[in-house]
């Protein structure tokens, strides 16, 4: 573990994320993942990658419950590069045993009902991506979280036994937005309603002014650090 991690800080460091990226693709060939969830940060990193041909496997996790327009800016995303998405789906049986035993909104009830849905949709297969990497690239922002403020650029993650690297840490929102305006990258429409933090239908909705960035994921729980289970700190 001390080997990679120590080795990626070293790769990265004072590189551009595209330069970054394509020095992690040759230290670690076929060992690189970036997962994506299609919202403003991720279509970025995924721009970096495809339109420089670097080899980094560029995977998601369909939930079954993603929005409409996520779907959208996915097949526009897979039209303009012409390169392959790898995806990642839940466990059929565990999907089916949940909605058989709890309904299909039993996330609603209490914050374990929820916990559970996100495990079994989005935990467990992203086990399962990342399977057999060394590292994982993310689309992360510090702004984008208080309990993401202190996040180091690559860190190591226990729950997954991975280095991760998050290459737009230091972003601003804006900076995101005008790299997504200049290049013309496509980008899911919710992001133009308010939506800043997209994920599964049920469970997002846009944020009011003044509001945190993550306010609009799980808003009916009363809690400042909500987290689905992809990045926790150990």
């Amino acid at each position: 573990m001390n080997t990679v991690l120590n080795n990626t800080q070293q790769v990265t460091e004072k590189k551009s994320p595209e330069q970054a990226l394509a020095a992690l693709a040759a230290a670690y060939p076929g060992e690189v993942a970036f997962s994506t969830s299609l919202g403003y940060e991720d279509q970025v990193i995924t721009h970096f990658i495809f339109s420089n041909t670097i080899p980094v496997e560029v995977f998601t996790l369909d939930t079954g419950r993603l929005f409409s327009e996520t779907y959208s800016v996915w097949n526009s995303t897979l039209e303009r590069y012409k390169q392959t998405i790898k995806t990642y789906y839940p466990e059929t049986t565990a999907i089916e045993k949940l909605i058989s035993e709890k309904g299909p909104i039993s996330f609603y009830e209490s914050v374990e009902n929820r916990k559970e849905c996100c495990y079994i949709r989005k935990v467990e297969p992203l086990k399962r991506a990342l399977k057999g990497n060394k590292i994982w690239i993310t689309g992360i922002r510090a702004e984008q979280s208080g309990n993401r403020q202190d996040m180091p650029q690559v860190e190591w993650d226990e729950a997954n036994n991975i280095v991760k690297y998050h290459p737009l840490l230091h972003w601003t929102f804006d900076e995101v937005k005008a790299y997504i305006s200049k290049y013309n990258i496509p980008y899911n429409p919710l992001h133009d309603k308010g939506f800043v933090s997209i994920g599964c239908a049920p469970c997002t909705r846009a944020i009011r002014e003044g509001e945190d960035f993550r306010a609009g994921r799980w808003w009916w729980e009363d809690s400042s650090k909500k987290e689905c289970g992809l990045h926790i700190k150990m």
